[in-house]
């Protein structure tokens, strides 16, 4: 059965969410809706990203993706359907879906330019139907006018030295954990013969778990989550709290001799 996901910053206080999914299925019914996330900080393009990009591989190829973050933010925005990685992504071409995947789009059209809607409210407007007619089968060529590339910004990215991995937090999780871009590959192909020491917020660190509860209750807990980054948080607290640690804050390898 064909699948739409949804990823808003929405909320879930509110209508919106509700409206998006029934325009979705009064153009199909028997389509499998997905909420992803709809607690996306409000025009927060960098932490959809980061969610959309550590979950979309998760879903059978060709799903659709419908996301709503900053939909409304620049008004000379297009409105695109893209292919990408054997999925189809539908969002507004405000930065976000070009930095979930370093791979060349397999094909890419605004969809409002064929028969342009001016709208508040694009998630409902215009992308929920071509969503729709993504997963019941509707070729993404009819969808509109084909377009050559997509806005792309740049990630923050670690610098890596032989000596140093430079890396920062780049999401706060619901548990108050903090998920860096520092990567399980790159820790393993330097650190090897080596002892290491991760800084941040002042402290210093030797020891990476491989599972939570190795820590006891209120101690600080490192950890390569299942995404392959490395987290930081403390066993039952919030770390971003208590180690004063947000988005974009410093995170630091060294390796000695």
């Amino acid at each position: 059965m064909a699948i739409v996901t949804l990823l808003t910053d929405s909320g879930e206080t509110d209508h919106y969410v509700a409206a998006i999914k029934a325009k979705i299925l009064g153009v199909n019914p028997g389509l499998t809706l997905v909420d992803i996330s709809h607690k996306i900080q409000p025009c927060d393009i960098a932490h959809g990203a980061f969610v959309l990009k550590n979950i979309f591989r998760d879903f059978p190829k060709g799903t659709v993706h419908l996301v709503g973050v900053d939909a409304t933010g620049l008004a000379e925005c297009a409105s695109l359907a893209l292919q990408l990685e054997d999925h189809f992504f539908v969002g507004a071409d405000n930065g976000l879906l070009g930095l979930i995947s370093d791979k060349p789009q397999q094909q890419l059209v605004d969809i409002n330019s064929i028969n342009p809607v001016a709208s508040s409210f694009p998630e409902k407007d215009i992308f929920a139907s071509a969503a729709a007619k993504l997963a019941s089968g509707v070729a993404i060529t009819t969808l509109g006018k084909p377009m050559t590339t997509f806005k792309k910004m740049i990630g923050r990215s670690v610098k890596a030295t032989r000596k140093v991995i430079a890396g920062h937090v780049m999401q706060v999780d619901n548990f108050g954990n903090l998920i860096t871009n520092i990567s399980k590959t790159d820790f393993d192909i330097l650190s090897k013969g080596k002892t290491f020491t991760i800084q941040f917020s002042g402290e210093k660190f030797r020891r990476i778990h491989s599972n939570y509860s190795q820590a006891d209750q209120g101690d600080c807990f490192l950890i390569f989550n299942a995404s392959g980054f490395l987290e930081i948080g403390i066993y039952k607290g919030r770390a971003n709290e208590l180690l004063g640690m947000e988005y974009d804050s410093s995170v630091n390898v060294s390796f000695d001799d």
